[in-house]
């Protein structure tokens, strides 16, 4: 199995190195345009800001590179947001994969802290992502941005509003929150997406 992990200047791969190696799957970290291709499946993690994350990408041709293929794709938290097609994080296009937009939570209740920072359940799951999972099952957020609902919705989550936990278009699956800080749950998508 080649396993590739998407190198772009936002963190958070050691920790999905890590859920991956305790499930037993070794990834190579790499920006190289050739060993993205050709990989069986390709990871999409980040962590960070959506107009330098983009400005990276975009760069090395790392943003059409991604759109353009084929194998299993799944985008994490930043990752996933970068895939849609606008971010309201400084006003950002993104990559255009999925519809959905990227707003920032506005909670109107002052207690609503934002970013959301711990765990919140997920329900009305679809795909062989969520396989053998309940539904409302519990996963690990942070963040203070999120996908809107729509047509590419295979998980919701409710923080302020519901919005889209979970998103998939043909070969490309994008989750909102890190199944690599997920317990069970984490490792059992991570392993749903491995052996799809």
């Amino acid at each position: 199995m080649n396993l590739i992990i998407v190198k772009y200047n936002a963190g958070n791969i050691q920790s999905v190195l890590y859920a991956l190696e305790r499930i037993g799957a070794e990834a190579v970290v790499t920006d190289d345009h050739e060993k993205i291709k050709s990989a069986d499946k390709v990871i999409f993690p980040g962590v960070g800001e959506a107009s330098s994350a983009m400005r990276y990408l975009k760069e090395r041709g790392l943003d059409v590179l991604l759109k353009s293929l084929t194998q299993p794709v799944l985008g994490v938290c930043l990752g996933m947001q970068l895939m849609c097609k606008y971010s309201e994080e400084n006003d950002t296009k993104c990559i255009g994969i999925f519809d959905e937009e990227v707003k920032q939570f506005k909670p109107t209740d002052k207690s609503i802290k934002v970013p959301q920072i711990g765990w919140n359940n997920i329900y009305n799951l679809k795909t062989d992502l969520f396989k053998g999972l309940a539904d409302n099952s519990y996963c690990y957020f942070v963040h203070s941005y999120y996908a809107a609902l729509g047509a590419h919705t295979i998980a919701t989550t409710n923080y302020v509003q519901p919005y889209s936990s979970g998103l998939h278009r043909d070969n490309f699956y994008g989750v909102q929150f890190h199944p690599e800080k997920s317990a069970q749950v984490g490792e059992s998508i991570l392993k749903n997406f491995i052996e799809m």
